[in-house]
């Protein structure tokens, strides 16, 4: 190890496992060099160097480094995961979120889509507007050729994007908005119907305030041609609207962003309209610009009393104000150090970013300060406490701001016409919430200002070990009120949430409320009330359960908009076709034996008569992760399209594991073969539960049996329909994969329009 620390921090083994796989300095063998301690000394000393340009001294230098280490090694404050990788690095690229001009030529595409790589590169994360480029079929004059229109551009960047891959560490990720003024709006709207396409972008649609208006008036609005600014056709608003509607609902995309809202806050109008953001949608960006981003753990902000008090006016008198004040200040002297350490990919970011110096200070820990306090996230002391805490947090980072402009001068754009003396800052904006993914998991603590999203949770150790994740706070609480319990944690684990826990007192119920029983209302109300004092925007998902309407999304949108958010993003539980991340027992109960009864009754009775092998047969093999190990499971079908026969092979593991999947596969290819239709077999199979289940694509494996079922699931839902005829169907192209982390199979969670596994830290965004 180099720059070995004297202390040993208190790191939970998720974050040991974050750190080592995604963050700590590596040597060309791959090896870790660097220890987490050793880590935060060496950010804490690149970002105080700066200090040195402003006239400070050693001494002064070597205090401030200090204090940058102890903010950072308490957990009171992290700053986003490019600066934690290359602060005092080599590559030194320390920025999360940048946007780049797309203008209607080829020159300007092609050159956002080789600065967008290098941005990736670099591990940073880019936005799009693709609103200025001309629809398709419109006539290019200079060859008389037809456009292809902005979708037909966008795949390009996708294709870019899955080039780079940021070396394993990072992935490149990306914003794409289309006004939704635009010609081409429908296709964009239905863009990710195949989920095959487009998987490095979050799609969002440019909502303005004539198009909201009309839905209100049940009116027509103008579609413009951005190349001639003529209206091309009229639509029915609330026709539009309900298409992006039913789109979120069926797999979450596309968001929508209230473009008109986001100018209205726009810093620095006179530089040009805001038409993009990050691939989250919380930080707006002008053309070039990148953004520095860091968040309190408010978690760490809880006086320590005994007992769980109940009231916003208790919990005010809890919360370590000054202890907070203090490190606000810090964090922001810290992000506007950034700016200026950084090494940007491109001289024209360096210069668009330095002009504003925009910084980004956010929260993580909300839900654990919540359940400290005994407040329930769905309460109105909640949202009364989301206010107080947000409104002390932007009004500290702007005096400390307004104090760093007397030091260090005002930010070269500062528009005098929207300054006073008085108001002078140094950054031009100040705040943003922003999702926290791996840095949550770091700290210990919730993400952003996400309610929790289980209480407890299998983690993936290694390959077929599991151990259970349980929240600290639930942990303590249990233990000192006498109903902590293996059995109990275990239980909460399968359920995912208290709400049918019977051992668990009605009152802790309510402070560990979980994201799924949140109602989607009460998830809105929270972002407003947080949006209230952000510059920028806040990252959040508003959860559905699988059984949520169409209508049910569309409120959530028209009390987003009339609440002051400046975005949505909405994930509805298992909607797409490979489930992120579902909690619950299956309904199923049914185990083997009871399945092997049914069919050897079937067959000694001489009723069914199965089919021979016929000579030519296909099929595919699918792999599933258990906690058993890999389980790969072949499907075959005759060559009239039925399903004939089920193979598996169980990896490395062997004994009794492989016997029994091997058992089971004669068993449902004997079922086949006897014409039983795949849906009872599946019936059979799901559900059944072993003590080492795994998460893996499509949601939580309880089985190796489970596993045999969802095989058989997802090879007739990928084939076409079958026409009553028989019992299988022909096999169509594989689709992304988004049920499982794909580094290690891990449990993956919806936060802020990205997808997270608290495992190992993998993020699908940058």
């Amino acid at each position: 190890m180099s720059e070995v620390s004297s202390t040993q921090l208190e790191l939970n083994p998720s974050a040991r496992k974050v750190l080592e796989k995604r963050y700590l300095k590596k040597d060309e063998q791959g090896r870790v060099i660097e220890d987490p301690e050793s880590l935060f000394r060496r950010v804490a000393k690149s970002v105080a160097s700066v200090e040195r340009n402003y006239g400070k001294s050693d001494a002064d230098i070597s205090g401030t480094e200090n204090r940058f280490y102890d903010l950072m090694t308490s957990f009171k404050f992290l700053p986003n995961s490019p600066t934690l990788m290359n602060a005092g690095r080599r590559l030194g690229q320390l920025s999360a979120c940048f946007v780049l001009p797309v203008e209607d030529s080829m020159e300007s595409i092609f050159e956002a889509v080789k600065n967008a790589a290098l941005i990736h590169k670099s591990g940073g994360g880019t936005g799009f507007s693709f609103s200025n480029l001309r629809p398709s079929g419109d006539i290019v004059g200079s060859t008389k050729g037809v456009s292809s229109g902005p979708i037909s551009f966008m795949t390009v960047f996708d294709s870019a994007t899955e080039a780079i891959k940021q070396g394993g560490t990072r992935r490149g990720a990306n914003m794409g908005i289309l006004r939704v003024d635009h010609p081409d709006i429908l296709d964009f709207i239905s863009a990710k119907d195949n989920n095959s396409r487009l998987n490095n972008f979050n799609l969002s649609v440019a909502l303005t305030d004539v198009f909201m208006k009309a839905i209100e008036k049940d009116e027509e609005y103008d579609l413009i041609n951005p190349h001639n600014d003529k209206c091309v056709r009229r639509l029915k608003a609330r026709d539009v609207f309900h298409l992006i509607v039913n789109n979120a609902w069926k797999n979450g995309e596309p968001g929508v962003i209230f473009m008109d809202r986001i100018n209205q806050c726009n810093p620095t109008p006179a530089l040009g309209q805001i038409e993009s953001t990050n691939p989250c949608g919380e930080q707006p960006l002008l053309p070039y610009e990148s953004c520095n981003l860091g968040s309190i753990n408010l978690s760490r902000f809880v006086s320590e009393q005994a007992g769980m008090q109940g009231s916003t006016e208790e919990a005010s008198k809890r919360i370590d104000w000054d202890a907070l004040r203090e490190t606000v200040r810090l964090s922001v002297h810290f992000l506007d150090n950034v700016i200026e350490i950084n090494k940007y990919p491109l001289e024209k970011i360096e210069n668009a970013t330095k002009g504003n110096r925009k910084i980004g200070l956010g929260v993580m820990g909300w839900a654990d300060m919540l359940i400290q306090l005994g407040i329930p996230y769905n309460s109105v002391d909640a949202s009364n406490l989301a206010n107080e805490v947000m409104k002390f947090i932007q009004t500290e980072s702007k005096k400390q701001s307004s104090f760093l402009a007397v030091e260090r001068g005002v930010f070269p754009n500062f528009d005098e016409s929207i300054y006073t003396d008085e108001t002078a800052v140094r950054n031009a904006t100040t705040t943003t919430i922003a999702p926290t993914g791996t840095l949550s998991i770091i700290a210990g603590c919730s993400s952003g200002i996400e309610p929790l999203f289980a209480v407890s949770f299998i983690r993936n150790v290694m390959e077929g070990t599991k151990l259970y994740e349980v929240n600290p706070h639930f942990e303590r609480i249990a233990k000192e009120r006498g109903f902590w319990s293996k059995e109990l944690i275990e239980k909460i684990a399968e359920q995912g949430s208290l709400k049918d826990i019977s051992e668990v007192p009605d009152d802790i119920k309510k402070a560990f409320i979980t994201a799924h029983d949140i109602s989607p209302l009460d998830h809105v109300r929270m972002q407003a009330a947080f949006q209230k004092h952000v510059d920028n925007a806040v990252s959040k998902t508003v959860n559905f359960p699988h059984d949520a309407s169409s209508k049910d999304v569309e409120d959530v949108y028209m009390l987003a908009y009339g609440l002051g958010c400046k975005g949505l993003t909405v994930y509805r539980d298992g909607s797409r076709e490979e489930q992120v991340l579902s909690t619950g027992k299956s309904e199923s109960s049914s185990d083997t034996a009871e399945f092997e009864k049914l069919l050897k009754d079937s067959v000694a009775t001489g009723k069914i008569t199965p089919r021979k092998r016929p000579d030519v047969i296909k099929g595919t093999t699918r792999v599933m992760k258990t906690g058993c190990g890999n389980l790969y499971v072949t499907i075959n079908e005759d060559e009239e399209g039925n399903l004939f026969e089920l193979f598996t092979q169980m990896g490395k593991a062997g004994g009794c594991a492989s016997s029994q999947a091997e058992a089971i596969g004669r068993l449902v290819s004997l079922a086949f073969r006897s014409n039983i239709e795949p849906i009872e077999i599946e019936k059979q199979l799901k559900g059944i539960s072993c003590h080492s289940p795994a998460w893996a694509a499509g949601g939580k494996i309880a089985s190796c049996s489970d596993a045999i079922s969802k095989s058989i699931e997802r090879y007739v839902e990928r084939g076409n329909k079958s026409n009553g005829s028989g019992n299988g169907s022909h096999p169509k192209k594989e689709t992304a994969i988004y049920g499982a982390c794909p580094d290690c199979g891990g449990a993956v969670e919806h936060e802020g329009g990205c997808a997270v596994c608290r495992d190992c830290g993998f993020t699908k965004c940058s």
